[in-house]
């Protein structure tokens, strides 16, 4: 089997899982965005998928996403999904088109000047941490959430997306995915255009589908076991 039938099959098994979780949900699938992550997997894969239909891929980190999107000719939409630190902010913001990942004032100033000297303006979402007994995870409180958005929507070079969650570890995900689709709801009185709901993985994507996430973020079930990282 060639390696564009693996991900053929991957594809085809992960989206009969949106659609099976579209129905049980009453959901329309064009509601949803699937993004490909392949931190890890070569470019190679990147322009694989895309002859599949693939459209969005996700990078976790700085230089890799950056050295990838370089690489890849097809003209695919990058989305940056990992921790960001503020010295490589500008970095990516010359090539990402949407960053999920934003959790500090700090970061949102980096990634603006970023954006102007590319001359571009960058979709960024607000990444919410619901896990209260760890305070190293990436993302800003759900209290937080109206002071950062606000950073964002204020930003010249960038536009407010909406939020972004990593349910918490050895958690049922359904009450953290169905809390940050109320604090979406709760945001988009004050920017009624930040509308996406980033949520889900491979493991639990079909309860984000469930809570009315807009946007899945699924690498393992599409690629297949991940490679070591370099």
């Amino acid at each position: 089997m060639t390696r564009l039938d693996e991900l053929r099959d991957g594809l085809a098994d992960t989206e009969q899982r949106i659609a099976d979780a579209c129905t049980a949900a009453g959901r329309d699938r064009d509601e949803i965005t699937l993004i490909v992550v392949t931190k890890t997997y070569p470019a190679s894969d990147v322009e694989l998928l895309a002859e599949l239909g693939v459209q969005d891929v996700g990078e976790n980190r700085h230089p890799e996403a950056g050295d990838k999107a370089a690489e890849v000719e097809a003209a695919v939409r990058w989305h940056f999904l990992g921790g960001l630190q503020t010295n490589k902010a500008g970095a990516v913001a010359r090539y990402a088109d949407m960053v999920h990942s934003v959790d500090r004032v700090k970061l949102v100033n980096a990634l603006s000047r970023g954006a102007e000297a590319a001359g571009r303006t960058l979709p960024c979402l607000v990444q919410v941490d619901f896990d209260a007994t760890n305070p190293g995870r990436s993302g800003v409180v759900p209290s937080g959430v109206p002071e950062l958005a606000a950073a964002i929507a204020g930003a010249d070079h960038l536009t407010l997306g909406g939020l972004m969650t990593v349910a918490p570890l050895g958690e049922d995900p359904a009450p953290h995915f169905d809390h940050l689709v109320r604090l979406s709801h709760d945001l988009r009185t004050e920017h009624p255009d930040a509308v996406i709901v980033s949520a889900g993985m491979s493991g639990d994507f079909e309860a984000a589908v469930a809570a009315g996430a807009t946007h899945l973020r699924i690498g393992r079930s599409v690629l297949g076991e991940r490679p070591p990282a370099g």
